[in-house]
């Protein structure tokens, strides 16, 4: 793996990760991420080119406003940094494979999502249709470029089945998930779907445990009761960037240990047979 490629992709991230924040501070607000240019909420001096390099910027401006010195938020840098951080990752995890635009545009939506649910307790449409949309453009010209068309067959089906099953979940309680997580769950099914349907489900698994245990430790440090809301969202992306990363081991030893015990059941059958 050239270092050169996953350098280059990381500071692809640097630069989507500065577009994401726009996208996070304007589409909640129903916002083009288009136009105006971005400029201070506060003293609406427009930010120039100098003052808009990713991370760097916000620490040359001591996280401050150049003209009226308001705090910059630390989601900025971390959020640009993590994309980059992440993009670099699954450069060096995939290589330049057929798949891996669709990963990343997959990941890059997981990140706004999870930021604007973690900051207002929502999961934009405006933002989880045109993810699902380049996302699922990306497979079908990574299917196309390498013939494995059944693959996207199971992305499709990942995709419905994991919209299914939480649009069941939040029909019977509809107070377990609100209706951006069904929306949600259908795009994960279709980004990791084409990893394998076991992908989607290490993502489901890992994110719920990781919810739980979060609840857990802030009920138990004073912080949150039984009714206190979780951002569910950021969960579920942080399981799939798990997947994504180092679900692989996993997957694969289930799969064996599911053929070893399937190859082993007649044999079992004969030995227990009076």
């Amino acid at each position: 793996m050239s270092s050169t490629f996953v350098i280059t992709i990381g500071l692809l991230g640097l630069a989507v990760g500065s577009f994401l924040n726009v996208a996070v501070s304007r589409v909640p607000a129903g916002l083009s991420v288009v136009r105006p240019r971005s400029a201070c909420p506060q003293c609406a001096t427009p930010i120039a080119a100098r003052d808009n390099v990713p991370v760097v910027s916000w620490l040359l401006l001591g996280r401050c406003c150049r003209a009226c010195r308001l705090p910059i938020p630390a989601r900025y840098p971390l959020l640009e940094a993590l994309t980059a951080l992440l993009f670099a990752a699954e450069a060096l995890r995939f290589g330049p494979s057929a798949e891996l635009p669709a990963l990343l545009v997959f990941t890059a939506g997981l990140l706004a999502l999870a930021a604007c649910d973690a900051e207002r307790f929502l999961l934009p449409r405006r933002l989880v249709y045109p993810t699902l949309g380049l996302t699922a453009a990306c497979l079908l010209a990574a299917a196309a470029a390498t013939g494995q068309w059944h693959r996207l067959g199971v992305t499709a089906a990942c995709g419905v089945g994991g919209f299914a099953v939480f649009f069941a979940l939040h029909w019977v309680r509809p107070a377990w998930l609100g209706f951006g997580d069904v929306r949600l769950a259908g795009l994960l099914g279709t980004g990791l779907g084409w990893l394998g349907p076991w992908y989607l489900v290490f993502a489901l698994l890992a994110g719920s445990a990781a919810g739980l245990l979060v609840g857990i430790a802030l009920m138990a440090a004073g912080r949150a009761t039984r009714q206190t809301r979780l951002p569910f969202g950021v969960f579920l992306a942080a399981g799939s960037v798990a997947a994504i990363l180092v679900g692989a081991p996993v997957v694969h030893w289930y799969e064996n240990v599911s053929d070893l015990n399937a190859a082993g059941a007649p044999l079992a059958t004969l030995l227990h047979r009076p």
